[in-house]
């Protein structure tokens, strides 16, 4: 994520900001990736912080006219929830603005998503047709270290989850044009093959005894659906990461040049190599702290060809190139 100019005075704002540091109220304009320091905001500004712009007086930004379903407020922190959710969803948006997803220029659909709080039963998250379901009690501090040691997942965090079902809406997308099946099936299986079964198999025998020479998680393993999502997912990872580290002038001998804009970057296997060679050095800082490490993958020979594969559609992909 890039590091912005402030409109009205010195000094920086980061992505989430909503004021300036002597106060002043600030929004963010997607459309022309910086900070402005006049209305219209978007309608969620008091309600969960929202900090885009709107186009008229009273309306939603572009990512909150998206949610087409919002949790039920009088269950337990379904406002603080929803929150934290729609700022992850945000940043994702946003990153994928960068390679023209969803915004004005894309001719696809977007995604609608419904945000929707845990009552007595969890949410079943996922994607059916270009509707996205998530549930906001997934940013839960609690909650998400519970579900990620019973599923025994080294990451799990909300922009984890929405960069994770957005990617099975960009391959919905992405299916509908005549020349993306036949090279996907070739390099990721048929996903005709029963879903449903699948995921039944894998929850009970496991991932293959060599997931890690063919997937980047043992999820990855259970069907081609969900390898091609947790793909596209790192592969957002790894961008960002790249692009967080470049754009907060963090200098290191792996960036090709100081201006380097991974997002930008038209060869897949150099953004591959430098973000995973970025990770190692920020994994070696959160540990001097005793945190988890940052990225606590490892890319295998075919996962990397996986990812380039993603590279190339996800840049591609939005205007039909």
């Amino acid at each position: 994520m890039r590091v912005f100019s402030n409109p009205v005075g010195s000094g920086s704002l980061w992505f989430d900001n909503l004021a300036t540091a002597d106060g002043t109220p600030v929004a963010y304009d997607p459309q022309a990736r910086a900070f402005v320091p006049m209305p219209p905001f978007c309608i969620n500004r008091d309600i969960i912080g929202c900090n885009w712009i709107a186009p008229e007086e009273g309306a939603f930004c572009r990512a909150c006219a998206m949610t087409a379903l919002a949790p039920d407020p009088s269950l337990p922190n379904a406002i603080p929830n929803w929150a934290k959710t729609e700022a992850a969803k945000r940043w994702v948006l946003d990153n994928l603005g960068r390679w023209h997803w969803f915004r004005p220029e894309d001719p696809g659909a977007p995604p609608v998503f419904h945000l929707l709080a845990e009552g007595r039963t969890p949410v079943p998250m996922g994607h059916i047709e270009g509707v996205v379901t998530i549930s906001v009690a997934e940013v839960d501090p609690v909650l998400v270290t519970t579900r990620r040691e019973a599923l025994e997942e080294p990451y799990r965090t909300m922009i984890g989850h929405m960069r994770h079902e957005i990617s099975h809406m960009l391959w919905w997308r992405l299916s509908l044009r005549e020349d993306f099946l036949d090279a996907f099936r070739e390099m990721f299986g048929d996903e005709r093959q029963d879903y449903t079964a699948a995921l039944q198999r894998h929850y009970t025998d496991g991932p293959p005894p060599d997931w890690k020479e063919r997937y980047l998680t043992t999820y990855a393993s259970a069907h081609p659906h969900e390898d091609w999502a947790e793909t596209a997912a790192h592969l957002l990872h790894l961008t960002d990461i790249a692009d967080s580290f470049a754009a907060s002038d963090l200098s290191s001998p792996e960036l090709p040049s100081h201006q380097w804009e991974p997002y930008a970057e038209p060869d897949a296997e150099r953004l591959i190599y430098v973000a995973a060679s970025l990770t190692v050095g920020v994994n070696h800082v959160n540990r001097s702290m005793g945190l988890p490490d940052l990225y606590p993958f490892v890319l295998s020979e075919t996962a990397r060809h996986k990812l380039a594969f993603v590279h190339d559609w996800l840049r591609r992909g939005a205007q039909g190139l």
